[in-house]
């Protein structure tokens, strides 16, 4: 049908059928209402119509868009003419008036059941019934009248549409439904379950409802890709219904599913019904999703991140997974064409470090100002950053090697960690320790010490030298009281991280990664089950975890056995201290003056430190000075005080 009605040829031939139909039923009128009682009826009229109708019939090049109505939802003849009697009173201004004579009335001059079962051909009651396709599909409606069978008839405008060969989305169904279209290229694993999905369609009983269609996984993108190739194969559109805009009253409801259906049906189309955004916990929604996925009768896939339950309509659920190393490196190399032979090993890093799908991998390509590594790095950061930036805050790196004061183990560690994250692609995949298994793969690293010792700045640091997204995680989005939303909540951090490769910083981990206490009822039970939920994800999250914890006995142990690396940060002694005082302000900050080793004296940590220089910095600003011991003296005792701590004489001495 629709590649008929793009068809010029075809739009004249269709004209011509609808037209001729509409002659029946104006034969049958114009019959009945020069009928006089104990007449003999003279058919001459409507025998010449019918043989015109089938005239134009034998004619079509393809079905016509009436034949194709009748057909797709088993219109009897009857049915079909008082749908073309509808049809006529508002393609033809004569219908009007020939109505009102064939039921002898001149105010009525509208179709009405009456008059169509007095004279339409083969008439029958079921036609008038609400479960008939007529009034269920709404194809035509009632109007004011108050009785069945002398209220008047009118068509709807979208079915009135479709017979003149015009098709396109009901009204009532925009912002509702959309046109799903295809997202390019599918890698093997994709296509193999497209290919699974036309199979499983094409292979039914005919007298069974089609199965409905269950595609879980994050990537919504795939998803439709999938769902597209499977319906192209079968030579089906695809439209899609997001579940956030169900309604959940149940005559809207039923509105909204009916017009779907059909509209479905006119395009021969599938549905697809997108349930990613879906809240688990609204269960009125959640129960009107359900309601519309079972009572559509047509080929259904739904797209949501977990298996959902539809208790009354068989389901056939598939897992989308991400596109493997494999698949993910060949549509680099498609994409890139002759640059990949050039970028020489780099697309094996980009593999290794982003987890991206075909489509996010052509965005990449596209995006990059150049196809060269560093700008396809960006790019690839650029993509992944959607998922994350609704989850947790990201930090912009500015802190460098030179900004870190700490003793050289722990700072040979902190370079320890920047390699293995670099060198993943190596040890994983073509030494093959990734084929183990993928439990261990997971680099975590905890930073314990005291607060302002430099945990925060070595994250930013690592993750400046990495050049990738670092993102902590806001414990009070994560942490939900409601039972299972917690592990939900992780789990969604953990996949979007793993498409980007980022940085995952759990700052003050012990409110989360605390120590599993001893079961004494049903909240310590599942507190239990968050942390081990968090253990296995430790372990096979890919990309660099880090927690950092100002008491480091306050984790949870079997957490420390699973940690790949853990730092200590000291608290700095005097000669790091000014060593961190040296290193404190901007090359561009003027300073008059300074004594670092007088300042070293201060007994705090590096970040009081930073904020005894800025506010210092602000105070020599307002005075239009330079920074000057006078100005760090007064910033220094607003921040003791802060610390309700006291600032002693042999800490300050001799600084004026």
């Amino acid at each position: 049908m629709n590649r008929a009605i793009t068809d010029s040829n075809w739009l004249s031939e269709n004209q011509r059928y609808l037209m001729a139909a509409m002659g029946v039923v104006r034969a049958a009128l114009e019959q009945h209402a020069s009928q006089q009682p104990g007449e003999t009826t003279d058919e001459t009229r409507l025998s010449l119509a019918r043989q015109s109708f089938k005239e134009a019939a034998d004619s079509m090049s393809s079905a016509s868009a009436l034949e194709s109505l009748c057909r797709t939802f088993v219109l009897t003849p009857f049915e079909r003419d008082v749908l073309v009697l509808s049809a006529g009173v508002e393609l033809d201004s004569s219908f009007g008036a020939l109505c009102a004579a064939a039921q002898g009335d001149p105010s009525r001059v509208y179709p009405t059941f009456s008059l169509a079962l007095a004279a339409l051909s083969d008439p029958h009651w079921n036609a008038l019934t609400p479960a008939g396709p007529l009034r269920h599909w709404r194809m035509i409606e009632l109007g004011a009248g108050g009785s069945l069978t002398l209220s008047p008839l009118r068509i709807d405008e979208r079915v009135l549409h479709f017979l003149a060969g015009t098709s396109h989305m009901d009204e009532r169904l925009e912002g509702i439904v959309e046109q799903v279209r295809s997202a390019g290229d599918l890698v093997p694993s994709h296509a193999a379950l497209a290919d699974r999905i036309a199979a499983t369609w094409s292979q039914r009983n005919e007298r069974a409802a089609l199965p409905a269609i269950q595609l879980c996984g994050d990537e919504l993108a795939c998803k439709r890709a999938i769902a597209v190739a499977a319906c192209a194969a079968l030579g089906l559109g695809l439209i899609g219904l997001n579940a956030q805009f169900i309604p959940t009253n149940p005559s809207e409801l039923d509105a909204v599913t009916r017009l779907t259906g059909r509209e479905a049906a006119l395009n021969t189309t599938a549905i697809l019904v997108d349930c990613d955004e879906l809240d688990s916990s609204d269960a009125v929604r959640s129960g009107a999703v359900s309601r519309l996925i079972e009572r559509i009768l047509g080929p259904v896939i739904v797209t949501s991140r977990e298996r959902r339950a539809v208790l009354q309509r068989q389901t056939i659920a598939m897992d989308v997974l991400k596109p493997s190393i494999g698949e993910q490196r060949d549509v680099w190399r498609r994409e890139l064409g002759e640059a990949a032979n050039q970028l020489n090993g780099q697309v094996d890093l980009l593999v290794t470090q982003f987890s991206l799908s075909s489509q996010r991998i052509c965005a990449a390509c596209d995006e990059a100002t150049s196809l060269t590594a560093h700008d396809l790095w960006d790019a690839c950061r650029a993509q992944a950053r959607p998922q994350m930036n609704n989850l947790a805050q990201r930090i912009d790196p500015a802190a460098s090697w030179d900004d870190l004061v700490l003793p050289e183990p722990q700072l040979e560690t902190l370079r320890e960690i920047a390699s293995h994250v670099r060198h993943r692609a190596m040890v994983y995949d073509r030494w093959g320790f990734g084929t183990k298994g993928s439990r261990g793969l997971g680099i975590s690293a905890l930073f314990a010490g005291a607060s302002g010792t430099g945990k925060t700045m070595a994250a930013e640091v690592l993750a400046c030298e990495l050049r990738l997204d670092l993102y902590r995680i806001d414990l009070s989005a994560v942490v939900s009281k409601y039972i299972g939303e917690t592990e939900k909540n992780l789990r969604r951090v953990f996949d979007a991280a793993e498409q980007g490769g980022a940085v995952l910083l759990f700052d003050e981990a012990d409110a989360l990664f605390g120590k599993r206490s001893e079961v004494k009822d049903s909240h310590d039970r599942y507190a239990n089950i968050e942390v081990s939920y968090l253990l296995q994800r430790m372990e096979s999250y890919r990309g660099l975890a880090i927690l950092t914890t100002n008491l480091k006995s306050a984790l949870d142990s079997a957490f420390l056995r699973r940690i790949r690396f853990v730092v200590q940060f000291p608290f700095p002694d005097a000669m790091q201290r000014a060593e961190i005082w040296r290193r404190i302000f901007p090359s561009k900050t003027p300073t008059q003056g300074l004594d670092v080793n007088k300042l070293s004296r201060l007994n705090v940590a590096g970040g009081h430190i930073r904020n005894i220089a800025m506010n210092a910095a602000f105070l020599a600003a307002d005075a239009n000075d330079s920074v000057r011991m006078s100005h760090l003296l007064r910033a220094a005792r607003s921040e003791y005080t802060k610390l309700e701590k006291p600032l002693t004489e042999s800490e300050i001495g001799g600084w004026l």
